[in-house]
């Protein structure tokens, strides 16, 4: 009979015919037990589906097998890197858990980090992945970590992020190249690093090409389409409109986009629109969104790497890795109207 609700050891072993103690000995390869019972044990856990409880396996070995990777919210970017991380952790003998941490209840977002992982770390998880944490401070000093492009830049633990302000200069630089010379920016939060990097790269490039910033061009949003919405009707109604907007990231220029659309401007018709990220999303917009793309897979593979190391007790040479970025040219941009 096939047990119903969580399946136990103590199911296995009466389902195999043997004691509890010859299960966990099959379940953790000691010897003493012969071929015909452990292939007769595995059998049966198979068939129950059988899982040895992490919190069980974790007081036995002290450790767990588990690698967290914690998050603000299940955004695109955040899913794209999490795909990277999935990939290099495919055929190791870890488990991945993921937690979105950022929604706490709590009145406060910043710090979800430390609140989780003070009540995971060592129990349920061996290490960690911190993706666009607020903080990277985070007081655990014996409990492997990486962070993810963080708020606040490089901290005390390594970290993985893009090269957000020669991303930057590459929107700028296509866009000047297709002859635009009144150029806007749609920024990020201020207090975010990736979206300073980006806007002190935007900065860059048009001092660069010998334009001067017109600061009532300059808007920020926080990343978000609904953040966006406020700053590209701004932008887009403006006496004397930009020809082309730069937006730090993909779902505040898709948001820009939408509002043309909701406005009668038409994209790349009488204005060009990048972005930044490349996410999936970018490539089914009508238009197609012209962006700079970030390696999002290949960071969480690198951080996925860089935690291993950290949990192998090996020597990292690099605490601060900063991937290159691509531009990716669409249909969203073409060259200014001379009418």
């Amino acid at each position: 009979m096939v047990p119903t609700g969580r399946v136990t050891i103590r199911d296995v072993a009466k389902a195999a015919g043997v004691s509890v103690s010859t299960i966990s000995k099959v379940m953790n390869n000691r010897d003493g037990i012969s071929e015909a019972t452990q292939h007769r044990v595995r059998e049966v856990i198979d068939e129950l589906g059988y899982v040895s409880s992490v919190s069980a396996r974790s007081l036995r070995v002290h450790r767990t097998g588990v690698i967290g990777v914690l998050i603000s919210d299940f955004e695109p970017y955040a899913t794209e890197v999490l795909k990277g991380i999935a990939q290099e952790c495919h055929g190791s003998p870890v488990e991945l858990m993921a937690w979105s941490g950022g929604t706490v209840q709590d009145g406060s977002a910043r710090g979800w980090e430390q609140r989780l992982i003070a009540r995971l770390a060592g129990t349920v998880l061996d290490a960690a992945i911190l993706v666009a944490p607020s903080m990277t401070s985070v007081p655990f000093d014996r409990f492997a970590m990486v962070a993810i492009d963080p708020h606040e830049g490089p901290g005390f633990i390594p970290s993985i992020r893009a090269d957000d302000a020669g991303g930057a200069r590459l929107a700028v630089d296509h866009l000047v190249g297709l002859g635009h010379r009144r150029i806007a920016f749609l920024g990020g939060r201020a207090d975010l690093a990736s979206a300073r990097a980006r806007e002190q790269g935007f900065r860059e490039a048009m001092a660069g090409h010998g334009l001067v910033v017109d600061e009532a061009l300059v808007v920020r949003g926080d990343y978000s389409l609904e953040g966006a919405t406020g700053p590209a009707h701004e932008l887009l109604s403006a006496a004397d409109p930009a020809t082309a907007i730069f937006a730090a990231n993909d779902l505040s220029a898709l948001r820009v986009i939408e509002v043309a659309r909701e406005l009668g401007i038409g994209v790349p018709g009488q204005v060009s629109v990048v972005g930044f990220d490349d996410i999936p999303e970018s490539l089914r917009s009508v238009p197609s969104l012209t962006t700079v793309a970030q390696p999002m897979i290949e960071i969480g593979r690198r951080a996925a790497s860089v935690l291993f190391q950290l949990m192998a007790r090996e020597d990292v040479p690099e605490t601060d890795v900063q991937l290159p970025t691509r531009l990716v040219v669409r249909d969203s941009t073409a060259a200014p109207r001379r009418d």
